[in-house]
């Protein structure tokens, strides 16, 4: 799932970065609204987290902008506690409203919950991606195989569903640390590799046949082969 924040406040942007990416979410920050508009219209995100008050064009401006061509989820945050500021965002096209200050851990569960609600219109079976028999809902944040339940941490969560959503398809190491590390490739470190040998173990390992690949000297991808 990839997220933009859309916040001034540089700490508080950071902040909700690092959380969110420790979550499994890909995610993008904007520190004005002439720039989180320019991303909203040129790429694809599931969700936007939206503060009320910012520099450039405010907010509520940039709500009704994306409202006008897009019907992705958003959360907007906002400083002001008054039911009238409240009630404008929500006619305005948010999809939820937190005010600050707030708990992390709601934050996770409201974007949780306008992330199932999008999945659900589409139908359950639209909400899951297959491989053989391995299942990940990243609605739900489930991973199945053969029908049994398969824990994963945040990251290795967000691995899987990189490779599952892009199955049959090489990915590079420096693809997979952008995505999922929000990082540059650098040679020396080996994060993709320890963390693609963790999912394995618990992928694979178990069952009779693998499933996730290395193509030497490209990268990695999940594909069922034939025996």
């Amino acid at each position: 799932m990839k997220l933009l924040i859309v916040e001034d406040e540089r700490k508080a942007a950071e902040y909700l970065r690092k959380g969110l990416t420790e979550e499994g979410y890909v995610v993008e920050v904007a520190h004005d609204g002439v720039d989180g508009l320019h991303k909203a219209s040129v790429n694809t995100y599931d969700l936007l987290i939206l503060d009320g008050q910012l520099p450039g064009i405010d907010g509520l401006a940039m709500l009704s902008a994306i409202r006008q061509g897009s019907d992705v989820p958003i959360l907007m945050l906002t400083a002001r506690a008054r039911v009238e500021d409240r009630v404008r965002g929500l006619q305005a096209g948010a999809d939820d409203y937190l005010t600050k200050p707030y708990a992390f851990s709601e934050l996770v569960a409201r974007v949780q919950v306008l992330l199932r609600r999008r999945g659900g219109p589409r139908g359950p079976e639209d909400a899951l991606y297959r491989v053989a028999e391995l299942e990940v809902d990243p609605i739900r944040r489930k991973v199945t195989r053969a029908g049994q339940r398969i824990d994963l941490t945040p990251k290795e969560f967000g691995l899987l569903t990189l490779l599952v959503r892009r199955q049959g398809e090489v990915l590079s190491r420096t693809e997979i640390a952008e995505q999922v590390w929000d990082m540059n490739f650098d040679s020396e470190t080996n994060v993709v590799e320890v963390a693609i040998r963790r999912l394995r173990v618990k992928i694979d390992q178990p069952f009779e046949r693998p499933l996730l690949h290395t193509v030497r000297g490209m990268g990695y991808v999940i594909e069922d082969r034939p025996a």
